[in-house]
Order: C-alpha cells, then sequence, then structure tokens
C-alpha cells in the first residue's frame, strides 16, 4: 500500500492539536513553538502533495478508499483534482503566517482569564480547523465530506466566541456580549445550512445507493442513474443553500461581519480566507458535477444574487467606520465575483473563480493581518481614530497599502488577474451581467482609497504619534504575502496549470462549451 499522503496531511495538524492542547499550563510558548511547527510540517507535506499531483494526469490523483460505514455505503474517500491541490496548498500556507500574526492573541493577559489554558487552546483550535479544512477538500465520499463541513463549526465557534478581539470601543463587557452574539449567529446560520443540506446528502442516497462522489458522476454519465428533474433541483437548492452560508451569498451574509468584526484578525483571516472557501470550492465539486442540470436551471438566480453581493457588499463597505467590517463587506463583494465565475458556465469565469479563491486568501491574509497589527497598537477599530500613521510608521502604511491594492485588483497583483479572468468570461455569456458587476471594481477602488487616505494620511493624530513600526516577527508575516501577491500577479501560470484541467472537466459535466465570439463576415 502506497503511503496516505492526502489523509497525512490532514492528520498531522489534527494530532498537533490534541499535542498542542496537552502541553502544561505553564508551558504556553511551547504550545506556540508546537503549533508552529505543526503549521509548517503540514505546509511540507501539502507541497510534496501539489509536487506530485500532475495536471496531465486522472482526474482525482493520490486517491484513498476505504470501507467505513458498509450497511449504508460510506466509504472513506479521498482525491484531489487541479482545484482541490490548489486549496490544500492555500489552507496550508496561510495557517503558519495566522499563528504567527496571533503568536500574542492568547496570551493570559489579553484574555483576562487566568483559570484555564488560553494559549493552548487558542492554537490547537487553529490547527483543528486547519485539519477539517483540508479533508473537506479532500474528501471524494459526499457523507464524509458532510461530516468535516460541519464539524469545522465547533472550533470556530469557540475561536470567535472565545478569543474575540478586546479593541472595542464600548469597553470588556459589551465586547465579551458582542462576540457571543456573534459566535452564535456563527454557529446558527451554518447548523441551519448543514441541516438542510443533510436531508438533501440523505435524498442522495435514497436515489444513487451510496455517496461516492466519483461512482455517481459516471453512473449519471453512462445512464445508469437517472433523477427526475424535480428531484434533481430539490437535491441542488439544498446543496447549494448550505454553501451558500459559508460562502457567504446574499441574503444569507449577515453572519460574516460579525464574525470578522468582533474575532481576532488571525481569526478573522481563517474565516474568510480558509473556512469561506469551502463553501466557493463545494459549489464547483459538488452542485455543478452531481446536479448538472438543475445548476443550469438555477443560474439565471444565482447570477442575480451574485451582482447583488458584489454590488451591496462594495456598497455598504464604502460607509463602514469599522476597519475589519470594512474588510468583511469586501470579501461580501468578492465571493460574489467568485460565484458570478462559477456559474458563467464558461471556463474562463471557472478558472478565474478558482485562481479568485486563491488570490483572494492571500491578498486578504495581508491586508486584515497588517490592519491586525495596526489596531493592536492603537487599540481601536474605528477609523476616524487614525490618521498620519504613514509618518510614523511607514512600512506598516506601506504593506497596507499593498494589501488594499490588492483587494481593489490593481494591475500588477494577484486579484487582477482572476478577476479579469472572471468578467471576461462572464462577458462571454452573459454581457448584461458583466457590465453591471464592473460597477464593483469601480466601488472597490473608493473604499480601499479612502480607507488609506483616512487612516494614514493627513495630520499626525496624537494617539498615533508614537506607533512603533512593524516588529520582526510582524514582517516574517506580511513580506511573504506581498510578494506571493506581485509574484502571482505578474506569472499566475502556475496555478492556471493546475486549475484548468480541472475546469475543463467541470464543463464536461455540465455539459456546456465556451460559446463562440461572434465575428462579422468580411464583406
Amino acid at each position: 500500500m502506497s503511503f496516505p499522503l492526502l489523509t497525512a496531511t490532514a492528520a498531522l495538524p489534527a494530532l498537533g492539536a490534541v499535542a498542542t492542547a496537552a502541553v502544561p499550563a505553564a508551558r504556553r510558548v511551547a504550545a506556540k513553538w508546537l503549533a508552529l511547527l505543526v503549521s509548517l510540517a503540514t505546509l511540507v507535506l501539502a507541497a510534496i502533495v501539489l509536487v506530485r499531483f500532475d495536471p496531465g494526469g486522472s482526474r482525482y490523483q493520490l486517491t484513498e478508499s476505504h470501507s467505513w460505514i458498509k450497511d449504508f455505503g460510506v466509504r472513506y474517500e479521498l482525491g484531489v483534482d487541479g482545484i482541490g491541490v490548489a486549496l490544500v496548498a492555500l489552507t496550508a500556507l496561510l495557517i503558519p503566517f495566522v499563528i504567527l500574526a496571533g503568536w500574542h492573541d492568547a496570551d493570559p493577559q489579553e484574555t483576562g482569564n487566568r483559570r484555564w489554558r488560553p494559549t493552548q487552546g487558542f492554537f490547537a483550535l487553529i490547527l483543528a480547523v486547519e485539519a477539517m479544512v483540508i479533508i473537506s477538500f479532500e474528501a471524494t465520499d459526499v457523507f464524509l465530506f458532510y461530516i468535516f463541513f460541519e464539524a469545522m463549526l465547533i472550533p470556530m465557534y469557540f475561536l470567535i466566541g472565545g478569543f474575540g478581539d478586546r479593541a472595542h470601543e464600548h469597553g470588556d463587557e459589551v465586547a465579551a456580549t458582542q462576540r457571543s452574539y456573534a459566535a452564535v449567529k456563527f454557529l446558527l446560520y451554518n447548523l441551519v445550512g448543514g441541516l438542510i443540506m443533510l436531508a438533501a446528502v440523505i435524498g442522495l442516497y435514497v436515489v444513487a445507493g451510496n455517496f461516492s462522489l466519483q461512482e455517481i458522476v459516471q453512473a449519471r454519465a453512462n445512464g445508469s442513474l437517472h433523477m427526475a428533474t424535480s428531484t434533481e433541483r430539490w437535491l441542488f437548492l439544498g446543496f447549494f443553500f448550505a454553501f451558500a452560508v459559508k460562502a457567504p451569498l446574499w441574503p444569507l451574509h449577515t453572519w460574516l461581519p460579525n464574525a470578522m468584526g468582533e474575532a481576532t484578525a488571525p481569526v478573522a483571516v481563517l474565516i474568510t480566507a480558509v473556512v469561506d472557501k469551502v463553501g466557493t470550492f463545494a459549489m464547483l465539486r459538488f452542485c455543478l458535477q452531481l446536479f448538472p442540470e438543475a445548476s443550469k436551471w438555477a443560474t439565471p438566480a444565482i447570477l442575480v444574487l451574485a451582482l447583488i453581493s458584489i454590488v451591496y457588499g462594495a456598497l455598504v463597505a464604502v460607509g463602514q467606520r469599522d476597519i475589519k467590517r470594512l474588510v468583511a463587506y469586501a470579501s461580501i463583494s468578492h465571493f460574489g465575483f467568485i460565484i458570478l465565475g462559477i456559474f458563467a458556465m464558461t471556463t474562463q469565469g471557472q478558472s478565474g473563480a478558482t485562481l479568485y479563491m486563491v488570490n483572494h486568501g492571500i491578498s486578504t491574509a495581508a491586508l486584515m493581518l497588517v490592519a491586525g497589527f495596526l489596531i493592536s497598537r492603537r487599540g481601536s477599530r474605528l477609523i476616524a481614530d487614525y490618521g498620519g500613521v504613514q509618518k510614523v510608521a511607514p512600512v506598516l502604511a506601506g504593506t497596507f497599502l499593498v494589501g488594499g491594492l490588492a483587494t481593489l485588483s490593481l494591475p500588477g497583483l494577484a486579484p487582477f488577474v482572476s478577476e479579469f479572468l472572471v468578467l471576461v468570461g462572464t462577458f462571454a455569456r452573459y454581457p448584461a451581467v458583466g457590465i453591471v458587476a464592473t460597477f464593483g471594481i469601480v466601488l472597490a477602488a473608493l473604499y480601499t482609497l479612502v480607507l488609506y487616505q483616512r487612516t494614514m494620511t493627513g495630520p499626525v493624530k496624537p494617539e498615533v504619534a508614537r506607533m512603533p513600526d512593524l516588529r520582526v516577527r510582524e514582517l516574517l508575516v506580511v513580506a511573504p504575502l506581498i510578494a506571493l501577491l506581485i509574484f502571482l500577479g505578474v506569472y499566475p501560470k502556475p496555478v492556471t496549470d493546475i486549475v484548468n484541467p480541472a475546469v475543463q472537466q467541470t464543463m464536461s459535466d455540465v455539459h456546456k462549451k465556451d460559446p463562440q465570439p461572434e465575428v462579422e463576415a468580411a464583406k
């Protein structure tokens, strides 16, 4: 038997979470280093998965399959396609930066609680989330995916509710109440979506007789499995609803600004750059492959919802007073672009959407982590409490600017390529939709540049006059992310070469071909 590389990539952070939680109370620094080393070892395994993956090979590679619950046809099945392997690599890449950025976020003086081990718990929960997200990207058994899709809510709930941002304008008691509210809202929204999906998973089993993604797709392709039109549509809606909550898609988005606003900056990155990607990934892997006809039937309505997300998220971001909530609403707008690309049903759109998932993860991590460093220095999330920061902390201001410019998809930075592909793919099939979506770009420039102007330029406010610049640990977090944004902005080919074959196969599953350009006949 070959080495179970995919299992190891998910099992290592899971075991690391247990080991980190077990570190004695007096050894909290050791817990930090253990978590960081485990995340780096997981990154090495993810890199091996990436190197061993052959874009020109079979659709699912490094596969593992073992009987699990035989009576119900549940198997432990793993495999990665180009889309999955790119997101596994993204997850493994970001977690070490999340841990480094949150190095002091769970110290006893920060949590205000000396009766338990907050440091060990904080880093153990981060590793637990990493393990569950990675196996969600690898699972090719629908039931196995569902278990971890839901299970990741538990550590995220405690990370939001137990380790919230202490930079609150109304004091610690109100902050604790709002953290609890944000954590419960996050949990309830996602649980409702998960319960609806569970009904659809059971319905899929009744129709197909098993949970294997590959077997169901193959049976539908060769005609041995037939779904009634109404059945397929109901099952699609059950799956899509859960993924739209996780993504999040308007109007199911309202939990995200609360969660990101009340969480620490590293946990906010974990939410939007890592966990939320499971929702958009699952639309590509499960909705389109399992229910191709229903996906095409629902496309007009989903495109409208995606457009609303793009414009609404950007408009609300313009009016935000809170830095972290501004980034949250910007992410809602960006997820609208991702979903738009997926359901444009073109290779450019879906390639752009997948690339957008990767690039959005990197750009949002860069911007939010620098924002977190800024907030920790001033002790406030309010934009109005800043001014003139670039004069006292030029490196912090410069990295904040690059992260912001990536968020507005400036040419030369990674998100531009993905946003351009999404718009090209959308224009090819739905020109009117593409025109409306471009307004999101204009609004992104507005909220990003206004944020920078109000916080970094102008007279130096007395409260920021002695603000220190980025320290070595913080530079180790930000510099690689900035370098990646520039590299992938200039040369995205390494990622597109991996994801394009998987996108072509997904297009084949839904029986869609790219529209041919209209060329005026020569007179």
